[in-house]
C-alpha cells in the first residue's frame, strides 16, 4: 500500500511549514518537501540508486535528512544514518556491513571517513554542502516543480531505515525499520498521546537514533504536524524554541530534562503552551518530576526499543507520581508477554513481585537485523521479540522494568554494552583481563567503570587506557573510571562476578 505521507499533506496543506531548522532559520513546507522528494528521487535514479539501495548519511541533525526521507517514501531507498560519535573503526564496520551505494558526509567528518578502508569501495560520495546545493534552493530561488518520477510499489515489509543499535557482543547490529513499522508506530503514538496536525515540538536527539526519527518526527509528519529541528541539544536553545514557537509537547531523556531544569532560563521561560513532556530511556527521578510539575509541565514516562515501535508503553501524566518508576501500559497495537528462561508465561501476582523477560509482538515489530540471520532468529524466536528486559506487573496491570537480562547500562540516554567495550580493550597488548560495569553519575545517569588486570611484565596507567579507548570507541562508550586489580572476582562457574565489582568486593 502506498503511504507517501508527505505527498498527501502537500495536497491538503501545501503552504504549511513542516520543519524549521533552529540554527539556520531554513524551513520547508509540505509542498516543498514533496517537491524535494521527487527531485532527489530523480537524481538518485540517474546514478542507478533505486529501491533497496542504501544511502548512508554521516552528519549532525539537518533538514537534508528529511529531504532524503521524503525521497525514500517515493523511491524505496533505505536510509542508513551513521552515528557521528563513533570512532573510525566503528564507522568502517557500518560501511562494510551496510554496503551503501551513496555516502553523504558533513565536511567535519570527512577526515574520519578517509581513515576507513571500506569507504574507498563506496561507488558514490558527496559532501553535505554539495548535496544541499543541488537540492535546497538559495534564498533568491524558488522551489521548481519536481521531476516526474516513476515510483515503485512499496510494501509494509520494505525497509526505510537501517538503524544501528549497540550489541551485547562485538559491533552494532543494523535493525531493519520498515514502512509498516513506521505506520503502526505513528498510530500507536497518536492514539496514546492525542497528537493532531495542530501539534508542534522540537527534535534535538541525534538522527542516528530511533528516538529522534520515530518518537515524534515521523508520527508528526504522518499527522501533518510541525516541528523544529536542532543541530544538537542545548538547554537554553530548547527552552527559547519552546517559548517562541509555542510547542505543545516535548520529548527528552532524564539527562536532557535535568539540564533544562538546571538552566537559568527554566524559571522564566513561557512554557504555558506545553501539554506534557515525554521522558524515555530510563526512569525519571521523583525530584526532577516535581521540578517540572512546579513549572506546570506534566510528565509522561515512556518506554520503547529501536526494533519494536519504538513507542511501546506510556505512563499517563496523571500517574506520574502515583506510579513512579513505572513505564505504564502497552500502547494500542502492542501485545506483551512476561516469560521465564524457558519462555513459559509468568503471571502477575497480587503484589507485583513476579518478574520475567518482556516479550513484544505486533505490526510495529522489526523483520530482523540486516545481514544477521543468527541475531534475527534469536530475537524473534517463537514469533515474539525478546527484549532482554526483565519486568513485573502490579495488580493494576502497570509494567515496571526491574533489570536488564542483557548486560547493559544507559549513559545520557545511550545504551552501552560492556561486552563491546571489553572486546575492544582486550586488543591492548598489556591487558590480561577486563570487566566494565555501569556506575551512577549525577550528570549522565550512569557511566562506565573499567576493572583491568595487567599482564605480567607490562605497565599501564589510567590515562593509557583512556587514550587507547579514544582511538577506537565512541566518546559515550569510554569508561569514566579505571581501576586496576590483581585479578577479577569470579563466581562458582568461573564467570566474572559483576555484582561483586558493583559492591566493591
Amino acid at each position: 500500500m502506498k503511504r507517501d505521507w508527505i505527498q498527501r499533506w502537500s495536497l491538503y496543506v501545501p503552504n504549511k511549514v513542516a520543519i524549521n531548522e533552529y540554527e539556520t532559520g531554513r524551513s520547508v513546507t509540505y509542498k516543498q518537501l514533496d517537491t524535494l522528494g521527487r527531485r532527489i528521487g530523480a537524481w538518485l535514479k540517474s546514478m542507478g540508486i533505486e529501491k533497496g539501495a542504501r544511502v548512508a548519511v554521516l552528519a549532525e541533525n539537518c533538514l537534508e535528512y528529511f529531504f532524503l526521507y521524503a525521497a525514500a517514501l517515493k523511491t524505496g531507498i533505505i536510509l542508513v544514518p551513521f552515528n557521528f560519535r563513533f570512532a573510525a573503526r566503528e564507522i568502517n564496520h557500518l560501511l562494510s556491513d551496510s554496503l551503501p551505494s551513496l555516502v553523504i558526509a558533513q565536511e567535519k567528518f570527512q577526515p574520519m571517513l578517509e581513515e576507513c578502508e571500506a569507504y574507498r569501495a563506496v561507488p558514490n560520495k558527496i559532501s553535505l554542502t554539495d548535496f544541499t546545493s543541488i537540492t535546497y534552493p538559495h534564498r533568491d530561488q524558488t522551489f521548481a516543480v519536481g521531476e516526474v518520477l516513476d515510483e515503485p510499489e512499496l510494501f509494509d515489509h520494505d525497509p526505510i531505515f537501517i538503524l544501528y543499535t549497540s550489541g551485547t557482543t562485538g559491533f552494532p547490529k543494523g535493525a531493519l525499520y520498515t514502512h509498516g513499522m513506521m505506520f503502526w508506530n505513528a498510530l500507536n503514538t497518536a492514539l496514546r498521546l492525542n497528537l493532531t496536525e495542530h501539534d508542534r515540538t522540537v527534535v534535538f536527539l541525534p538522527l542516528f537514533h530511533t528516538g529522534a526519527w520515530n518518537v515524534f518526527a515521523t508520527p508528526f509528519l504522518y499527522f501533518g504536524a510541525s516541528f523544529c529541528l536542532m543541530k544538537n541539544f542545548h538547554a537554553d536553545n530548547v527552552l527559547a524554541a519552546v517559548e517562541a514557537q509555542k510547542m505543545t509537547v516535548i520529548m527528552g531523556v532524564p539527562t536532557t530534562l535535568k539540564m533544562m531544569a538546571s538552566s537559568a532560563s527554566f524559571a522564566t521561560a513561557d512554557l504555558s503552551s506545553v501539554r506534557y513532556a515525554i521522558v524515555g530511556g530510563e526512569p525519571m527521578p521523583l525530584p526532577l518530576i516535581e521540578m517540572w510539575h512546579e513549572r506546570g509541565i506534566a510528565i509522561r514516562q515512556g518506554f520503547g526499543m529501536t526494533e519494536v515501535g519504538p513507542n511501546l508503553f506510556s505512563l499517563h501524566q496523571d500517574d506520574a507520581t502515583r506510579k513512579i518508576g513505572s513505564i505504564g501500559l502497552p500502547n494500542f497495537y502492542v501485545e506483551t508477554r512476561v516469560v521465564d528462561d524457558d519462555d513459559n508465561d509468568v503471571l502477575p501476582d497480587e503484589h507485583g513481585n513476579r518478574s520475567g523477560e518482556l516479550l513484544i509482538r505486533g505490526p510495529m515489530t522489526t523483520i530482523g537485523y540486516w545481514n544477521n540471520p543468527k541475531a534475527t532468529m534469536e530475537a524473534l524466536r517463537g514469533g515474539w521479540f525478546h527484549t532482554g528486559d526483565i519486568v513485573r506487573q502490579d495488580s493494576e496491570g502497570y509494567f515496571f522494568v526491574v533489570d536488564r537480562k542483557k548486560n547493559m547500562y544507559i549513559s545520557g540516554g545511550e545504551n552501552v554494552y560492556p561486552a563491546e567495550v571489553e572486546k575492544f580493550l582486550f586488543t591492548h597488548d598489556a591487558i590480561a583481563d577486563v570487566a566494565i560495569i555501569g556506575v551512577a553519575d549525577e550528570k549522565w545517569g550512569e557511566v562506565g567503570k573499567a576493572f583491568i588486570v595487567i599482564k605480567a611484565g607490562y605497565t599501564l596507567s589510567e590515562e593509557d587506557v583512556l587514550a587507547y579507548c579514544r582511538q577506537g570507541l565512541a566518546k559515550y562508550k569510554i569508561p569514566k573510571y579505571v581501576e586496576f586489580l590483581p585479578e577479577l572476582p569470579k563466581n562458582d562457574t568461573g564467570k566474572i562476578n559483576r555484582l561483586a565489582l558493583k559492591r566493591g568486593e
